[in-house]
């Protein structure tokens, strides 16, 4: 069935009757995109050290045929090695230029996924995805694999909807480590830059305010992690016989951690100061039942919701490497090491915040114990430019496609490779759309996926996209 819709000068991607043909055929093509998404999610894609390689490639190349049959003729696979001789993971790039004088458009996604953690906790096979309660069940389900969904059927609805003449330019760019921090990224583009150039880029790795009210993610928060190591004496002795006069190194790296926050729970840190923000109500009863939270449980921080999760610092202990209580004796623990992992708000810069972390360390109470940090990765906050033509584009679109006014909101997570994206691309608008929602549980077992969110995630690619292609026309 043709659901193109036309007029006298050709469609207009901003009616009534042009939203309706959009949603048309979501309708139509729906089950054949869930079907190609079932199918990504039995690759077992783990861009991890440890875990086997074959999968992520099998991944790769699945992608790479979804985007070849669409009519690509540019479709590669492409990986990057390091001067330790260490290989990203695949990504593929399609390319179709732009014509006269249309722009073009960078479209993000990844393939990659997390392990899936304590497969007991999981309520279905977390490699097929499985349909409950209009949500769709499995690791990778939303976090991305959805994503590369709503790229490939925008497109492929670009081309029904408008003809394939329509002369957008279209870039399809999936990662294939992008779990791991996206090591390569920044090679990547410096590498491909030309293939990768665009005046407007979708990353659709994000979230939504709600199933029901879609949102645009304008911030994100960046991220910096290390470790703290703690020496008290060359090696273990006794208790009995030493115990008193010397602090375990337990006991000083606990004092270190309860240094780092006030009472009240905000972080301890001088420099790190807010700059930005929310203007919409975080609920907190919603959080609480989001994050699981005891009874009884006080939340951290001073001052709104929202602002505490997107545009304040934020520390938390991911790890400790000490004694086992298995392992442990009666003897002094002589060392002892914590992983951090530091969320800084919008206008915070990585390296201040490390030098004034060490700062602080430096000025805890710690008896002379030989303190030692040592800084891991970094990544810069996000701001979007809320003002840009295809920032009100995709609003326009997100609004059209859920029936709601769309909202933006910021980002307590960090995605490092967006600050890559705008050094190498500082002309460019970037826009941050997801496919996810308050009950996504990425990364957690039980990642799920809401089919309601898939259908206007792809209906709102499809209406920014036609109207992105028709409103350059000479």
């Amino acid at each position: 069935m043709n659901t193109s819709v036309s007029t006298a000068k050709g469609p207009d991607p901003h009616s009534q009757e042009f939203v309706t043909a959009v949603k048309s055929w979501v309708d139509q093509h729906f089950s054949a995109i869930v079907t190609e998404l079932r199918q990504l999610v039995t690759y077992q894609s783990l861009a991890f050290d440890g875990y086997d390689r074959a999968p992520l490639e099998a991944s790769a190349e699945a992608v790479a045929t979804l985007f070849h049959n669409l009519g690509f003729e540019h479709v590669q696979q492409l990986t990057e090695t390091s001067d330790d001789g260490d290989q990203s993971g695949p990504a593929i790039i399609a390319r179709a230029p732009a014509r006269t004088n249309k722009p073009t458009v960078l479209l993000y996604a990844h393939h990659d996924v997390q392990p899936v953690g304590d497969l007991e906790a999981w309520q279905t096979d977390p490699w097929v995805a499985t349909e409950k309660s209009g949500r769709l069940y499995g690791r990778g389900t939303a976090d991305d694999k959805a994503g590369i969904m709503v790229h490939h059927a925008a497109i492929q609805a670009l081309h029904d909807l408008l003809g394939a003449d329509h002369g957008l330019g279209l870039t399809v760019f999936i990662e294939g480590e992008e779990e791991v921090g996206s090591p390569f990224f920044a090679q990547f583009l410096r590498k491909h830059r030309k293939l990768l150039a665009a005046d407007t880029i979708i990353v659709a790795d994000s979230a939504n305010w709600s199933v029901d009210t879609p949102a645009l993610t304008t911030s994100l928060r960046g991220l910096l992690d290390g470790v703290i190591e703690v020496t008290v004496t060359e090696h273990p002795v006794h208790s009995g016989l030493f115990g008193g006069p010397v602090l375990d190194a337990n006991t000083i790296l606990s004092r270190i951690i309860a240094n780092l926050h006030t009472a009240d729970g905000d972080l301890a840190i001088r420099g790190l100061d807010q700059t930005r923000w929310a203007e919409v109500v975080y609920d907190e009863k919603e959080y609480r039942q989001q994050i699981g939270a005891v009874e009884g449980l006080e939340l951290a921080g001073s001052g709104s919701l929202a602002d505490r999760l997107w545009n304040k610092p934020a520390l938390n202990i991911i790890g400790i490497d000490t004694t086992s209580i298995k392992e442990s004796s009666n003897s002094i623990v002589h060392t002892a090491s914590t992983k951090f992992s530091l969320r800084l708000g919008p206008g915070m810069d990585p390296q201040h915040a490390m030098d004034a972390l060490i700062a602080h360390i430096q000025d805890t109470a710690t008896f002379g114990a030989t303190v030692t940090v040592h800084p891991g990765e970094q990544g810069r906050p996000f701001v979007v430019d809320a003002t840009s033509e295809a920032t009100t584009m995709m609003k326009h679109a997100l609004s059209d496609a859920w029936g709601v006014e769309a909202i933006e909101t910021g980002l307590g997570g960090s995605i490092p490779f967006v600050a890559d994206l705008v050094e190498a691309f500082p002309e460019a608008s970037i826009l941050l759309t997801g496919i996810e929602d308050p009950d996504t549980r990425a990364h957690s077992p039980n990642e799920s996926l809401d089919l309601s969110v898939l259908r206007h995630a792809i209906e709102a690619e499809i209406l920014l996209l036609a109207r992105m292609a028709v409103e350059h026309v000479e």
